[in-house]
């Protein structure tokens, strides 16, 4: 008996390696633009699905034992990228990080403070945590600043000269990492001269690793990189920040991202509602969110055409510790380690699972084909907490329907073309799906999910059977 236990833990421990190795093996070596520059690709054209985390304070608050624990976690549960700021919000510049370290000399960004020898300086402890992402398999999605330092005050610790000569310099450390270039951090420029700071960084950027990593931008709630820098050559895809609210209306405006046809660029929602994140910045009011507001946002912006999702959740982006931190930020529920276990981290990935189960890099909006009934639109295709949403393939061969509440709604399956159809549903709780069978194909085909009820969303997914897609 003894025998057959220790051989099946050598089997699981085998497994394990075995699955972490292919886990790195997948890891992209590059990221580029698809063809039709909706959607981010491998160096083989293959779909990268964009899934990150915000840990905005990884590198500042947390000593390299619990970043570990972090970065391990997250690579346990599908995400691909983790957004980290370099020089973080709070007081990134005069609060030393978890070993003493401060990351300017004199608060110069033209000066990063660098010491001779390795694991000694702030630098190296930032080296150790791409490192370590890029072993787990995991893209950094750095940003060089939090906008605090070159947006706010009389006098910003970024200017356009030291701007440029900062981004060279980070870019050339980090030319061989597996990086994401973020730049912004929760401002909006407010006039040319702030615009031309973060053009020089870009600038720097690209001088220092010649454009090997993408760039994209970080803006403000409610905003987009596109209303700012859309049409310049530096910004690779835009990135929105849909806000910290639960309701439809917002998630609706990465369609806006997603039409603009001067010049087409792939969009996701970069900072949605993060869970147990007080609701609109008023839990007195509205509480805080829930995996279910979570989820609401994950699909509303996928299916509104994103090439990926960020998720957060309010405790972890801060890494706030009871016994580390130095004060609370907006009243976090849990500390970071017992939130990084919280449900809707974990069902972030059965969204990813799903989209790529089906072709990806032709994947448009298709929420036109959820049809409103008695001219009442409010209720369906819905706003609000309750707004439907759907996308299909361009050459119409599956249609995904993402039902936010189980309720009756109609659906055109003739935007399907094969004439033969076939249908699931897609828990997106659980990462399980339930055969429905064939599918009328129709102008009006009236569905209801299996649990009809509040916050029991559910997905739809019709396929041309001729396909003969797999379950999703």
């Amino acid at each position: 008996m003894m025998k057959k236990v220790i051989l099946f833990l050598l089997l699981i421990w085998v497994c394990s390696i075995l699955c972490a190795s292919a886990q790195t093996a997948k890891m992209p070596e590059r990221i580029c633009i698809s063809a039709n520059h909706r959607y981010l690709v491998d160096e083989q054209g293959l779909p990268f699905f964009y899934l990150a985390d915000t840990a905005w304070e990884l590198f500042h608050r947390l000593g390299r034992e619990e970043a570990d624990m972090y970065l391990k976690d997250r690579a346990r549960k599908g995400f691909t990228a983790i957004q980290a700021v370099a020089v973080a919000e709070l007081d990134g510049i005069n609060t030393p990080n978890a070993y003493g370290h401060l990351p300017f000399v004199d608060e110069d960004p033209a000066r990063p403070a660098i010491e001779e020898g390795a694991d000694n300086d702030y630098w190296d402890h930032v080296d150790y945590i791409v490192r370590r992402a890029n072993e787990e398999g995991l893209y950094i999605a750095m940003l060089p600043t939090w906008g605090r330092y070159w947006h706010d005050g009389n006098k910003p610790v970024f200017n356009a000269r030291n701007a440029h000569t900062y981004g060279r310099w980070l870019a050339s450390r980090y030319r061989d990492a597996k990086i994401i270039w973020v730049l912004g951090g929760d401002r909006n420029p407010g006039d040319e001269g702030q615009r031309d700071v973060i053009r020089q960084m870009a600038l720097g950027l690209i001088e220092g690793d010649q454009h090997t990593h993408l760039i994209t931008y970080h803006p403000t709630g409610f905003s987009s990189s596109a209303q700012f820098f859309h049409d310049e050559a530096w910004l690779d895809f835009n990135m929105r920040q849909n806000g910290h609210n639960h309701w439809a209306e917002a998630y609706k405006m990465t369609r806006d991202d997603w039409n603009r046809s001067s010049t087409v660029k792939p969009v996701l929602d970069g900072e949605p509602i993060y869970e147990d994140h007080p609701i609109a910045f008023d839990a007195g009011k509205r509480g805080h969110s829930v995996a279910a507001d979570c989820r609401r946002a994950l699909y509303w912006d996928l299916f509104n055409g994103a090439c990926g999702h960020t998720y957060g959740h309010h405790s972890v982006w801060q890494m706030w510790h009871p016994d580390k931190s130095p004060y609370p930020v907006n009243n976090p529920l849990l500390p970071w380690y017992e939130a990084i276990h919280q449900p809707g981290a974990v069902q972030m990935q059965w969204g990813k699972r799903l989209m790529l189960s089906r072709p990806y890099l032709s994947r448009i909006p298709a929420t036109e084909s959820v049809l409103p009934e008695s001219n009442i639109p409010s209720a369906w295709p819905g706003e609000g907490l309750y707004r439907f949403a759907a996308t299909m393939d361009t050459d119409g061969t599956y249609l995904m329907v993402y039902a936010p509440v189980g309720r009756r709604f109609e659906v055109n399956t003739t935007v399907i073309r094969g004439e033969k159809l076939k249908g699931w549903w897609y828990n997106p709780r659980n990462g399980q799906s339930l055969k429905i069978g064939k599918v009328e194909r129709a102008e009006r085909v009236s569905f209801i999910s299996p649990n009809p009820g509040e916050e029991l969303d559910w997905i739809l997914v019709i396929d041309d059977a001729s396909k003969k897609y797999k379950r999703p």
